[in-house]
């Protein structure tokens, strides 16, 4: 007996301080509460065990009447053990009151057992020694409660620490077998297969202890909810795997599954290179990807890359991480984060851009197209012209042929005559052509463009002949100041440049505000070993909150004449297709100067 006593002291002290530990926790979650209780139910428990033994027979007490406590425990136990599963597995459980009828026969129990000595229902005899108790009718519906909710609970949480696997099934698993042990050695002895007395099932509590210590200080049971981290793992949107050192899938989230359309069945315990093979993956990568996995396991290097998978028709933002514990590599864990509706915004943006620089294009062509038949006008009638000349000229020559009177001298002063007229042509239809070529390039869609070579020679003229008859409308002059060699070469589609500059200049026409006799200067010169193209007009200027917008939105300052695209695109247009920058001066009242700056 004395061992027996000092076991259970063992055990009680043990107890206490798991108990007080527990209550000083902070904050106080539904798993910290529930494991109270069961040590509680515990303490109570060996406590009264321990009384027994004391004072049985010293103070002449039935022992039968200090089971009559100890079985509080015995009875509810189950029941709290079941809750702490529950809650384990779902981190957080509402008390629901169908739940009350769970404890309908331990507290029957425990009322036929503290009135036994009027029916004998719990038991007929009752004795230390398990060997020499007889049972009553009673005691086996109670046993088969208790062990049927020990049985469950237990079940319940071996079943959620295989299926979560990795380090919070350890948490699980030191639990259940810490509670498993007392269980079976109770039935055992019960039942008479191995000889005992009523004290073993309290002692073997002592060897719980032991298992529930490494669950609470090492693997952290009542810091966490780990099995209620599998279901937040399969509501993130993100998709995972985790491979072992073979590269063998040991463990995924149901995003992984809903998105590749597979089961638990399918990848489990399958290696990454045959599920890629599976899916219709081709062999290069593949070969990429397991090279990555070496890397990551030799280095411990993370890899990020994006790919897309045929099979499903997304693309991922993969990235590849090794999982290590103490420098001891565990595994492999591949994230992949669904970029599809990424992908398809970016080329629907792409598209939309490329769309509304061609609308921003089209629109200053409606507005070159009244200058450009006017600038057709003049050659064409003065060729017209021309060529009624010629024929007053063939005329008069076909008439002089069988006249005595003409001489040489007048069949040469016809010729002369003749080639003023055909100089005259040929210098308006080069006109002609300059004007059809510029409006030409203008039309070309962005698509179109290649990367080229052009002359500031050729910039000019162009923006000359396509600007001629805004300018002239507007009663506004350019004047162009290079001061540097006009044929310097600039990389790039001269056609889009052109169309910055004509839309500045247009810009500078519109912020005289319909003033006339006004000028806009151009300058081209070198700084810094780059072209600097500038604009200067001199008219209203631009507020400060609008120059604080310009080339970060849409901004325009004409009201619901603009919509801010024109320059937006044209700052868009300098970066990416120039490898340049353009940049601003403006004071209200005074003017605007907007500067282009590119590479040679």
């Amino acid at each position: 007996m004395n061992v027996y006593a000092i076991l259970l002291s063992i055990s009680l002290f043990m107890i206490t301080l798991f108990l007080i530990f527990t209550l000083r926790r902070k904050p106080k979650n539904q798993l910290q509460q529930i494991f109270s209780v069961n040590i509680i139910l515990i303490f109570e428990l060996c406590f009264f065990v321990l009384m027994q033994i004391l004072f049985s027979d010293r103070w002449g007490i039935p022992p039968i009447y200090f089971d009559y406590f100890s079985y509080i425990c015995a009875c509810y136990f189950p029941l709290s053990l079941l809750f702490t599963s529950l809650i384990f597995v779902n981190t957080k459980i509402t008390f629901k009151k169908r739940y009350l009828l769970l404890f309908i026969v331990p507290t029957i129990s425990l009322l036929v057992l503290w009135t036994n000595d009027i029916h004998h229902l719990f038991y007929k005899v009752y004795s230390i020694n398990l060997n020499e108790t007889v049972f009553g009718p009673y005691f086996y519906i109670y046993s088969a409660y208790t062990y049927f909710f020990i049985v469950v609970a237990i079940a319940y949480l071996l079943y959620y620490s295989i299926k979560n696997s990795g380090f919070f099934s350890r948490q699980s698993i030191l639990i259940s077998i810490g509670t498993i042990i007392p269980v079976i050695i109770n039935a055992l002895a019960t039942y008479g297969v191995i000889a005992s007395t009523i004290y073993i099932t309290p002692i073997t509590f002592v060897i719980a202890i032991f298992f529930y210590y490494f669950a609470v200080f090492k693997f952290q049971f009542l810091g966490v909810a780990p099995i209620a981290l599998q279901k937040v793992v399969d509501r993130i949107s993100d998709s995972y795997i985790i491979l072992n050192e073979e590269n063998t899938i040991i463990d995924f989230n149901q995003t992984f599954l809903s998105v590749f359309k597979l089961k638990p069945t399918d990848i489990r315990n399958t290696n990454i290179e045959e599920l890629l093979t599976d899916v219709g993956e081709n062999p290069s990568t593949i070969k990429s990807l397991l090279l990555c996995l070496d890397q990551v396991k030799s280095s411990g290097k993370s890899f990020h890359f994006e790919k897309h998978f045929p099979s499903v028709n997304k693309y991922f933002n993969v990235e590849i991480n090794d999982i290590t514990s103490k420098k001891n590599f565990l595994g492999t864990l591949i994230l992949l984060k669904d970029i599809t509706q990424h992908v398809s915004d970016m080329n629907t943006i792409k598209s939309n851009q490329d769309l509304l620089m061609e609308k921003e294009r089209l629109a200053s062509l409606g507005q070159l197209i009244g200058g450009i038949a006017h600038n057709l006008k003049t050659p064409i009638m003065s060729i017209a012209g021309a060529a009624e000349g010629l024929s007053d000229l063939v005329r008069e020559y076909n008439a002089s042929i069988d006249n005595p009177v003409v001489t040489s001298q007048d069949h040469h002063d016809i010729a002369r005559d003749m080639q003023e007229w055909i100089e005259k042509i040929k210098t308006h239809s080069s006109y002609m052509s300059d004007v059809i070529t510029a409006v030409k390039g203008q039309v070309s869609t962005l698509s179109e463009q290649e990367i080229n070579s052009f002359t500031l020679e050729e910039l000019v003229k162009r923006v000359n002949i396509l600007m001629k008859h805004e300018l002239k409308n507007a009663l506004i002059d350019l004047n162009v100041h290079m001061d540097t060699d006009p044929s310097l070469q600039l990389k790039g589609n001269v056609n889009s440049l052109v169309q910055v500059i004509n839309n500045l200049i247009s810009n500078a026409i519109q912020a005289y505000n319909g003033e006339t006799n006004k000028s806009i200067d151009m300058f081209i010169h070198m700084e810094n070993n780059k072209v600097k193209i500038s604009i200067q007009d001199y008219g209203i200027g631009m507020k400060k909150e609008v120059q604080n917008k310009l080339f970060k939105e849409m901004v325009t300052t004409k009201g619901k004449n603009g919509t801010g695209l024109g320059l937006f695109m044209s700052y868009s247009t300098i970066r990416a297709h120039f490898n340049g920058t353009m940049n601003f001066v403006s004071e209200l009242g005074k003017g605007s100067t907007f500067n282009i700056l590119l590479p040679i």
